[in-house]
């Protein structure tokens, strides 16, 4: 899949789950979001396997736009962390795209090195804690950038104020703690794309899809968020029709540049 499908995609949707429950089979979280009309999963890497999950996503579900996170660009931490954890290393940059990566996540930023090898042709998406930052990593080759912890860094409130200081030209993502409750908050403070994971459901209907597997109504619980952030991206951009609009019209209508060309 190309970078330019891969991002429309993220921002056709709205949302990116983190897939970040063992307990749950990777696949049938995967269709449940296609049925909600999410067509996108970011898997951590912080789960067990996950080579092996982002492969069998791949193979099984081709047109799936499947990303890969909380990777650490940096052979040395990498090196420390894997000598520790042999039985179940985190994975390079490189081994999540030879598994079938369409964008790269990370808590942190990315390095140059990664930048160099990767940008242009995969989507990257590195985790920023300010303006700074986030220009910086922009100017390196991301396509997006990560605001995490967002609710520690102050939520909405953070985004709405370091938005001027970049001058609302560059899409941020917050993740960590975002909910139903604050979804119009950051959409209102101009955000495109929100990273959540299972937490944004309640907890008793979560509880019951762990331990019943009911992955129907995971579907449910997951089509109530798409359709809150598809209502209020409605209100907030009543001339962009997000199911069918191009990378280049959204980029338009928004002003954010997604770092892929010229036209973008």
């Amino acid at each position: 899949m190309d970078i330019k499908s891969a991002i429309t995609t993220l921002l056709r949707d709205g949302f990116i789950l983190v897939f970040n429950q063992d307990k749950l089979d990777i696949v049938k979280t995967a269709e449940a979001l296609i049925k909600a009309g999410v067509n996108n999963m970011e898997v951590t890497c912080r789960i067990s396997k996950p080579l092996e999950k982002l492969s069998r996503l791949r193979k099984e579900l081709g047109d799936f736009v499947t990303g890969a996170a909380s990777l650490i660009d940096s052979p040395g931490m990498l090196d420390v962390y894997n000598r520790a954890n042999s039985e179940d290393p985190l994975p390079s940059l490189a081994q999540v795209v030879d598994a079938g990566a369409c964008y790269l996540v990370s808590a942190v930023n990315f390095s140059d090195a990664g930048y160099e090898k990767f940008a242009g042709k995969i989507a990257m998406i590195p985790g920023c804690g300010s303006a700074t930052e986030i220009v910086s990593q922009f100017s390196k080759g991301a396509n997006l950038c990560k605001v995490f912890p967002a609710q520690q860094l102050g939520g909405p409130a953070f985004v709405k104020a370091i938005d001027p200081a970049i001058h609302k030209t560059i899409s941020l993502v917050p993740t960590g703690g975002t909910n139903a409750g604050n979804i119009g908050d950051y959409l209102g403070a101009g955000v495109l794309v929100l990273g959540g994971s299972f937490s944004m459901i309640d907890k008793a209907a979560m509880k019951k899809i762990i331990d019943e597997q009911d992955y129907g109504l995971l579907s449910e619980e997951l089509t109530k968020v798409k359709q809150l952030i598809d209502k209020l991206r409605a209100n907030k951009y009543p001339d962009i029709d997000f199911v069918s609009a191009s990378l280049e019209q959204i980029s338009e209508g928004t002003g954010r540049s997604f770092n892929v060309g010229p036209a973008d």
